[in-house]
């Protein structure tokens, strides 16, 4: 499966939100976003289930890719796209249930990208790139350099730190997008950011 275009994963953390979280969900996919991954791990199972399906049937009406993090039997109950794995993770595994899937997996260095790739992920998401505000300590930053070698591996979304003034940067450096957590959740205006986001992606 094709990675989604634009190139911008947004990754929900409904604890960081400014407003409800499905608000938040329209408000991006307002502002363009066209990938959108739940994962809210802390919800009980039903809870996220259900908001999966909510933002499954928001997100189709947009044409977008709605996605969730480990949770595959959320995932195939709900219909969604696809999953997001945890480091060290199989992703073939996760090919067995989800055959027409997007699927991707955290890697945290280039030798962990790069046997996820080969495992059979279609992307990784390589953290952290900068410091983040969302996970405070969770470091130190790879950097571009290291995004710049992982990237030769294979498609990797860049995460952590990223915002509308090194999106750029990022997909220069050979990253094939970038994800954002806190950037969007955070905002007062998710429509706005996702606009100013998309962007900058597309002046790379």
């Amino acid at each position: 499966m094709p990675l989604p275009d634009p190139p911008l994963l947004v990754i929900s953390d409904r604890s960081q939100a400014k407003r409800p979280l499905i608000k938040v969900a329209e408000a991006a996919f307002a502002g363009g976003c066209r990938w959108f991954s739940l994962r809210e791990k802390d919800l009980p199972a039903d809870e996220r289930r259900a908001l999966l399906a909510r933002l499954v049937a928001l997100g189709h009406r947009f044409g977008a890719t709605v996605t969730a993090h480990e949770d595959l039997e959320a995932v195939i109950a709900a219909g969604a796209d696809g999953v997001h794995l945890p480091g060290g993770a199989d992703p073939a595994a996760a090919r067995a249930h989800l055959p027409n899937g997007l699927i991707g997996v955290s890697a945290h260095s280039p030798a962990e990208a790069a046997a996820l790739l080969k495992a059979g992920a279609e992307y990784v998401t390589l953290s952290p790139i900068f410091l983040t505000e969302s996970k405070p300590g969770y470091g130190p930053a790879l950097g571009l350099g290291r995004l710049r070698e992982t990237a030769g591996y294979g498609p990797v979304i860049a995460l952590a730190g990223i915002d509308k003034s090194n999106a750029a940067q990022c997909m220069a450096a050979g990253a094939s997008g970038i994800a954002v957590m806190g950037e969007v959740m955070r905002s007062t205006d998710p429509e706005a950011t996702v606009r100013a986001l998309v962007a900058a992606i597309a002046s790379s």
